[in-house]
């Protein structure tokens, strides 16, 4: 049996909002490898190590094609499509070693 490909286009950001665009096939190693700082570039100049936005493709043509996309758009559509689903640019990756939590919530009658 053979196991599902996915393919990641992802935004990376560091603390003044610097943004970096790419695309994986593996989201979490990728992102392990800007954190780490493992290739010298733009992003590790730049201190780029906070994952803001990513979406995910069945086919890596679609992701390459968007990837494309997205580094065309200008700076202020970047940010809203950042801030449309990850308005405070948490690092999205930061839940990925966290346990799942439930807050338990009564319902008052």
């Amino acid at each position: 049996m053979s196991e599902e490909r996915r393919y990641f286009v992802y935004l990376m950001a560091n603390a003044s909002k610097r943004i970096y665009t790419g695309m994986t096939n593996s989201i979490q190693r990728r992102v392990c490898e800007h954190e780490l700082k493992l290739t010298p570039s733009f992003a590790a100049k730049c201190n780029i190590t906070r994952l803001v936005y990513f979406e995910s493709f069945e086919v890596a043509r679609n992701a390459i094609e968007r990837e494309k996309q997205i580094k065309a758009w200008t700076r202020a559509k970047r940010i809203a499509v950042i801030e449309s689903t990850n308005p405070k640019w948490n690092d999205l990756s930061r839940e990925w070693d966290q346990p799942q939590t439930f807050r338990f919530v009564p319902k008052i009658a």
